[in-house]
């Protein structure tokens, strides 16, 4: 009976060893488990590789390839262009700085910055007719890094638009865009070389369409743009959200230089023509009848005592020239060209810009408060002068 008592209490003595170690044991175990509930590790989300929502990037992918820079050395034989010191309206002749020794160049040579865009695959480049006019030398550099000299093939000062060509292979090409399509509100992208800081892309929405009466060219219907344009941008590329062409960046209003969020761009469907014209002819043939023009405002139809507030006054008519030889007389107000109506000069100059010269052509015009159709036979439109020769 001694020896069982003994075995009892020897088992009762491990069991409650054994209790006590379980639990001391048993709370570091909890502690672990919330410690390693309380710092999950941390699930990172990667972003998938499709096209976030509002990027341009695809459409900027498109264009960039086809838009160059343009480098241009000229001995400094002209004035700087007037407007180059007006202070509203900046045109993009770039950094022209002389040259210096580090470089190698003459001292006596001026250099410009600019941008075109590649048309064709034979080598035609749309840029501005200031960013190579009077230049002895003009270079190109690709966006692949290529570099090839350029010739000019033609100059359209009137339109401030120019044609010069390269010769190289495999060249990426634009594709011209519907610019009669772009409507206020579309979202635009800005290509070209700022400042020589290189290739660049700006964001933006067409902010008007058919500005004139700007006093930059002859023949003005600019699309306007808030798509930061500066320095360096003349003759860049102005394209949609697929990365089509839609206009050649031309010139800004600023007071300070720098771009202000009110650019133009001349459209694809005028740059598109005047190009056709200088790759088949050299120049661009306009029609001409040699008349100086003024709007009819609500103080001249006060005046005249006329009941319409549209149309063109013809204040002057050249001696033997189209108009004159057809009768048409200072004060008659042109009403239509070929049966199109014409509502303020703007409108009556590229109405006759677009008559082949030689032809004639039925000209509606209000004298006394009569209508009369008068024939003209149209004539070649002289080629402006330089004013810096």
């Amino acid at each position: 009976m001694r020896r069982f008592w003994l075995l009892f209490a020897q088992t009762v003595t491990i069991a409650l060893a054994l209790y006590f170690v379980y639990g001391a044991l048993r709370p570091a175990s909890r502690v672990q488990q919330l410690g390693s509930q309380a710092t999950p590790v941390p699930v990172v989300e990667t972003a998938s590789s499709s096209l976030a929502p509002g990027s341009y990037r695809d459409a900027a992918a498109r264009a960039m390839p086809a838009v160059v820079n343009i480098l241009t050395t000229q001995a400094p034989k002209r004035s700087a262009h007037p407007l180059s010191r007006d202070p509203f309206f900046k045109r993009f002749f770039g950094d022209r700085t002389p040259g210096n020794d580090d470089d190698g160049g003459d001292d006596d040579l001026q250099n410009s910055l600019g941008s075109g865009v590649i048309v064709s695959h034979e080598g035609y480049i749309l840029t501005n007719n200031h960013v190579v006019e009077g230049a002895d030398e003009i270079e190109v550099v690709l966006a692949d890094g290529r570099k090839a000299p350029a010739k000019v093939v033609g100059l359209d000062p009137e339109t401030d638009l120019a044609i010069i060509r390269i010769n190289l292979d495999k060249l990426p090409v634009i594709v011209l865009g519907q610019s009669e399509q772009a409507r206020v509100g579309d979202v635009v992208l800005a290509i070209g070389n700022p400042f020589g800081v290189g290739q660049t892309v700006t964001m933006g929405i067409i902010s008007a369409l058919g500005r004139n009466n700007l006093h930059i060219n002859s023949f003005e219907n600019f699309i306007q743009t808030d798509a930061a344009i500066n320095f360096g941008n003349s003759g860049g590329a102005l394209v949609d959200t697929r990365g089509n062409l839609i206009g050649i960046n031309t010139a800004i209003y600023s007071q300070s230089g720098g771009s202000v969020g009110i650019g133009f761009a001349i459209p694809v469907s005028t740059a598109k023509t005047v190009m056709e014209a200088i790759i088949k002819n050299g120049h661009v043939v306009r029609g001409w009848i040699g008349v100086e023009m003024q709007d009819i405002t609500k103080e001249l139809a006060d005046s005249f005592g006329l009941q319409r507030s549209n149309g063109a006054i013809i204040a002057g008519v050249v001696r033997n020239g189209p108009a004159d030889k057809a009768g048409i007389k200072p004060g008659d107000i042109l009403l239509k060209v070929e049966g199109k109506s014409v509502g303020d000069t703007t409108e009556m100059l590229n109405l006759i810009a677009q008559l082949p010269p030689g032809e004639k052509a039925k000209m509606t015009v209000l004298r006394k408060s009569r209508e009369a159709v008068l024939d003209v036979v149209v004539g070649k439109r002289p080629i402006p002068k330089d004013p810096s020769k």
